[in-house]
């Protein structure tokens, strides 16, 4: 049976904005999708949290953690109570599995993926249940919004912790699920049929979840754009060329205009989060490999990406001192909703 459609469930009125303190920074974490290379933000927060933190969670340092597909799995863990260097381990150690090596194996599944999914889902989902057990998204640590997209109805859907009254629908859904859901990339898993939905990877419409968790603080808290401050960590740039042959058009010449887009919505939207809260008050960090590692290249992936993140924690360790202290204002949850 399908469910009704989440639009159906939204407001007709403008959201009460519940009260900030003035002048207290809100903090957000926003994580790209990335497949595999989800090894270079869960190595970066690591680092930190063993140079910063005396290895406690990193998650209880933002106000707010917004992750798409693989940056979902992320956020979910950290919001879980896990620290970035268990949800590393997971990636290190599972990766093989979800993405078993081998270029032959990978060949073979490449042209099964030209009319199926290339990997089977159990993998991933062993792994999210030994690291995410049967937490519910109510018990979240921090507050969430984990993108997906809805097939049936052909929506956007954004699973949020019930941290506003008006959200009612998500509370109870299991982390497990949701990671499933944000990270059923198109090609690469099925989609995920649950509860009337049909979920495919929101990295179809927002691989870089920048935006919606601006947007979602704005919208929910009496708050004003220079108090919010951002850490955004993408999994590596994958630059659109329009060379000759793109140039002519084809089908076979555009088979990875998906990536291009995901790239395109990514600038897009750092360039709006900038523009409404100051480039000042935004930090980007990407892996600077030089030639790009594939979405299921976990041996590229876990033995460059650590490297690329040392370099990367680095080089920003100044700049994001001021994110690594717990928030003053703890979550507050309408859960169950009145």
């Amino acid at each position: 049976m399908i469910s009704a459609p989440r639009s159906s469930f939204s407001s007709t009125q403008r959201r009460q904005r519940l009260p900030w303190p003035k002048g207290q920074p809100f903090r957000i974490l926003s994580l790209d999708g990335g497949g595999i290379k989800g090894i270079f933000p869960a190595a970066l927060l690591s680092i930190w949290e063993q140079r910063n933190l005396d290895g406690r969670s990193i998650g209880d340092c933002f106000d707010l953690i917004s992750g798409t597909s693989t940056g979902g799995i992320l956020a979910l863990g950290l919001g879980a109570g896990k620290t970035a260097g268990e949800m590393l381990k997971m990636y290190m150690e599972e990766g093989k599995f979800i993405f078993p090596p081998g270029w032959f194996r990978r060949l073979l599944l490449g042209l099964r993926g030209i009319a199926l999914y290339r990997y089977d889902r159990g993998a991933l989902t062993q792994a999210l249940t030994s690291a995410l057990r049967d937490m519910k998204l109510s018990a979240s640590r921090v507050r969430l919004c984990i993108p997906a997209f809805e097939g049936h109805h052909g929506e956007v859907y954004i699973f949020k912790t019930p941290h506003h009254p008006d959200y009612k629908i998500d509370g109870h859904e299991t982390l497990v699920k949701i990671g499933q859901a944000t990270a059923a990339a198109p090609s690469f898993f099925s989609a995920l049929d649950s509860g009337g939905y049909r979920f495919v990877d929101g990295g179809i419409w927002a691989n870089n979840p920048i935006m919606i968790a601006i947007t979602d603080a704005l919208a929910c808290y009496d708050i004003e754009p220079r108090q919010l401050e951002v850490i955004s960590i993408g999994c590596g740039r994958r630059p659109l060329r329009v060379g000759p042959v793109k140039a002519i058009g084809g089908i076979l010449s555009w088979s990875n205009v998906i990536v291009a887009a995901m790239d395109s919505q990514s600038q897009n939207a750092m360039g709006q989060a900038r523009s409404i809260l100051g480039p000042e008050n935004v930090v980007r960090i990407e892996p600077a490999t030089v030639m790009p590692i594939g979405l299921d290249d976990w041996l590229r992936a876990s033995a460059e990406l650590p490297l690329e993140a040392k370099r990367a924690a680095d080089k920003y360790d100044r700049e994001i001192l001021r994110f690594l202290s717990p928030p003053c204002t703890r979550a507050s949850f309408y859960w169950p909703p009145a």
